[in-house]
């Protein structure tokens, strides 16, 4: 219509595809860098939180440890420290899985921003001349807000994702205060473990295992037999016929006494009243699960029960020659049974069992070094299930283990040439080792006073710091000496002085402290068996029945001296009235006179 207005045309362009890809990689390389600077500025804030200070360190175990060091025998103590101990370790494991993980994010983050840019880039090139903007002004504004939201959108996705990620880096720190971590369970197996057994407390009444509770052949108890005549049974408690031949030493609880023995035929294990002597069941091992079809050889010098048996108050438990391994309840009911098969030991095996809280540690090191067919085991005792087991590069061995706790930790040491390796008791993971023996290894070590008594065979007798990490031969070994070195029997300790005996009968005390040597003495005789602590005084059974009692002091001096018509090769026990003996022909129960 003539005169009418005229509205002008509306110009409308296609949206150019470029520009909009561009946009949206912009946008994503912003997101990107935004999550991965949170991802590094959390991994940041847990290391600063995390500190110089070593990861397992903890100022409450560090107070722990100064408590136990003014306390040594608070068994509740040492409970205090194994359990925060763990405790440590899994928090420690999380944060290195963690730390891992926002690694890997970063990286991812890292990677997409850097893509992004790439494309951003490419496709700024292609961007043409400008043109008039295309659409209304209500369609570039509802461009503009749906850009906005996605942006948004974009921003409280990278931030929840940051929040997701913070909480996984970051844990609550152990309270400053005490804990009574006994009230707290223990993970997975331990808690199992440690439920269905004897505390320490009671092991210690006791004689649970080869050399005693602390494997070192000492003993609390005060009351021992100073003096005893076996003609007229004077300060001889009893002494009855040992049914089952063997070399393994008598493990004593509550009033029992228990001995492995047999031959290639039979296997056994015995259990004998210790007020009396009289036997209270007799097991022949039978029927074992992967026990080896034929009869292992042995010399006659060993046999098949010359390793000591170990008990947890709730079981007992005897292993053999031929790789046979049983438990049984403390009424001689069979828990289980199985075999590891034939053992490749020249001599036999003799590396006695040792029980941890309801773990039976089993040491079978056979072979040579570059066969692999040496293990360290950990057994529930309740079950025979292995928890966990390590391979040793090394070979044959007679040694013992021990368990002990040092430098906040429970620590399974097993000899065997050329090292002396720490286990952790709980995962079987290697601590720290020494490079010191040589020959063949049968001398089981020795813990006192927070050191770790070692003899290399007939060379030298070394004490070390339980407190490494790695190898820690250069670092770790305190003292060394070369003078009559035990070549079978094992040393022990009273912490101030440690005593060894060598087979042809030279009994030596040494400062603990730095290995001068004190004394030594000669009693030209033959012994298999290692000597004893109690009362502060050393007792002595030679190969020949001789009975010797000696003073454990900066001194020597002898007390006592009798011939008891028997051949011992095993070790002494030790119960809170009196000593065990297993002798070649006999068990016998020495006494004081105010317990007969």
């Amino acid at each position: 219509m003539a005169g009418a207005p005229q509205t002008p045309p509306v110009i409308r362009l296609r949206e150019n595809p470029s520009s909009t890809a561009a946009l949206t990689w912009r946008l994503t390389a912003w997101v990107a860098a935004v999550f991965s600077a949170l991802v590094g500025f959390a991994l940041l804030l847990v290391n600063l939180r995390t500190g110089s200070r070593a990861p397992l360190e903890s100022p409450q175990l560090s107070q722990l440890k100064d408590e136990l060091r003014r306390s040594p025998g608070d068994e509740e103590k040492k409970r205090d420290i194994r359990e925060l101990d763990l405790r440590l370790r899994q928090q420690h494991f999380r944060h290195l899985a963690r730390d891992r993980s926002g690694r890997w994010l970063l990286a991812g983050g890292s990677l997409v921003f850097l893509l992004s840019m790439y494309q951003v880039a490419r496709l700024e090139k292609q961007r043409p001349r400008p043109k008039p903007r295309s659409g209304t002004p209500q369609e570039r504004a509802a461009r503009t807000v749906a850009t906005a939201r996605w942006s948004v959108a974009a921003s409280g996705g990278a931030i929840g994702a940051f929040l997701f990620i913070l909480s996984f880096f970051t844990t609550a720190p152990l309270p400053p205060q005490s804990l009574d971590l006994r009230r707290q369970d223990t993970a997975g197996q331990s808690a199992a473990a440690t439920s269905d057994a004897a505390p320490f407390a009671e092991l210690e009444k006791n004689w649970p295992c080869f050399r005693g509770a602390d494997a070192n052949g000492a003993s609390s108890f005060t009351n021992m037999p100073l003096k005893w005549d076996p003609n007229t049974g004077s300060g001889i408690g009893w002494k009855v016929a040992v049914p089952a031949g063997g070399f393994s030493s008598p493990i004593a609880w509550n009033g029992r006494v228990f001995l492995s023995g047999g031959d290639a035929a039979r296997h056994e294990v015995l259990c004998f009243s210790g007020q009396t002597g009289q036997i209270l069941w007799r097991q022949a091992v039978t029927d074992v699960p992967g026990s080896p079809a034929k009869p292992v050889e042995v010399p006659e010098s060993s046999g098949v029960a010359a390793a000591t048996m170990a008990t947890d108050g709730r079981r007992v438990y005897a292993v053999f020659a031929n790789g046979d391994l049983a438990a049984y309840s403390l009424e001689g009911k069979l828990a289980w049974s199985k075999g590891f098969g034939a053992l490749k030991n020249p001599y036999g095996h003799a590396s006695s069992l040792v029980t941890w809280e309801g773990r039976l540690i089993v040491q079978l090191d056979q072979g040579e070094s570059e066969e692999g067919k040496s293990r360290l085991y950990a057994l529930d005792g309740r079950t025979g299930q292995v928890l966990w087991q390590q391979p040793r590069k090394v070979p044959s061995s007679w040694a013992s283990p021990i368990v002990f706790e040092a430098a906040g930790k429970t620590q399974v040491v097993a000899l065997a040439l050329p090292w002396a390796i720490s286990y952790s008791a709980t995962d079987g993971t290697e601590l720290w080792r020494v490079e010191c023996l040589s020959g063949e290894v049968l001398p089981s070590p020795t813990l006192a006073d927070g050191r770790l008594f070692v003899a290399s065979p007939s060379e030298k007798l070394l004490a070390i710091r339980p407190d490494g990490q790695g190898d820690v031969t250069k670092t770790h070994v305190v003292w060394t000496t070369e003078a009559n070195i035990p070549d079978i029997a094992s040393p022990v300790s009273n912490g101030e002085l440690v005593f060894t005996l060598s087979g042809a009968g030279v009994l030596t005390a040494f400062d603990a402290k730095d290995g001068k040597k004190q004394w030594e003495h000669d009693f030209d005789m033959d012994f298999h068996a290692s000597p004893g602590l109690a009362a502060s005084r050393l007792y002595l059974f030679s190969q020949k029945g001789t009975a010797l009692v000696v003073e454990a002091a900066r001194q020597f001096r002898e007390l006592f001296r009798t011939e008891m018509g028997d051949s011992f090769h095993a070790s002494p026990a030790f119960v809170s009235d009196g000593i065990v003996l297993r002798g070649a022909t006999n068990l016998w129960k020495l006494q004081p006179p105010n317990q007969r």
